[in-house]
């Protein structure tokens, strides 16, 4: 297990399974989103600039791999474990794992490459230091060293 991150509960809905019964795969990233989303929705985060305690809200992802171990079968609650690996200059990486309820299941995991956009040029931009300073709870130990990279 990693140390460090944040476990945020999700949902599973009937509507999230595939003809088996099982969570449809394109499901695992709607779940990761979900929870990062919930995360930082609780931080003041909004994607309207008006309302957003942050300045950066055009955060678009880059990459996104899930690698699936052991099949979700049923609807249900699930927790994503989600940490930040890595925040540069512009673009941030967190890893994260689909977990039982319990946490004695891994049922994906994989990382998600984050940048974030200047809203006029849609080119990379760097974080502000007010977003810097909330995901400092995030970030791992080893990651702490690159966060002004």
């Amino acid at each position: 297990m990693v140390d460090g991150g944040v476990l945020e509960p999700v949902q599973v809905y009937f509507d999230d399974l595939d003809a088996m019964g099982l969570l449809h795969n394109s499901r695992y990233a709607l779940l990761v989103e979900r929870a990062i989303g919930a995360y930082w929705n609780r931080l003041g985060w909004s994607a309207d600039p008006a309302r957003s305690a942050f300045k950066d809200v055009f955060l678009a992802v880059r990459e996104f791999k899930v690698t699936y171990n052991v099949p979700v079968a049923g609807a249900g609650e699930l927790l994503v474990h989600f940490w930040i690996e890595r925040l540069g200059r512009t673009s941030g990486v967190y890893g994260f794992r689909v977990v039982s309820g319990d946490r004695a299941v891994v049922h994906a995991e994989g990382y998600r490459v984050n940048v974030n956009l200047d809203p006029a040029t849609f080119r990379p931009a760097p974080f502000s230091d007010e977003l810097r300073t909330a995901a400092e709870p995030l970030l791992l130990p080893a990651a702490a060293s690159l966060s002004g990279t």
